[in-house]
């Protein structure tokens, strides 16, 4: 597999940035079309790179906006 040239980089950048827009507007049955198209422009191993950076991405920004509530433990015996 060659790598992108940088018109085809473009494309998939910005059908990643056209599916995440949907994401965040929408729910994901809305996004198919979006979805469909983001893994036709780009490389199978960017594909699961982006996805898993977005996923990431929300969870760091719920850790900055609700903060981080550990999770209770074994009660202990006294």
């Amino acid at each position: 597999m060659t790598a992108p040239n940088s018109s085809e980089r473009k494309a998939c950048w910005e059908a990643r940035d056209l599916l995440w827009k949907c994401l965040d507007d929408n729910d994901g049955v809305t996004c198919q079309r979006f979805q469909t198209e983001f893994e036709d422009k780009c490389p199978a191993q960017w594909v699961k790179y982006f996805t898993k950076r977005r996923d990431f991405l929300k969870y760091k920004e719920k850790m900055q906006t609700e903060g981080f509530t550990p999770a209770e433990g074994p009660k202990e015996a006294s």
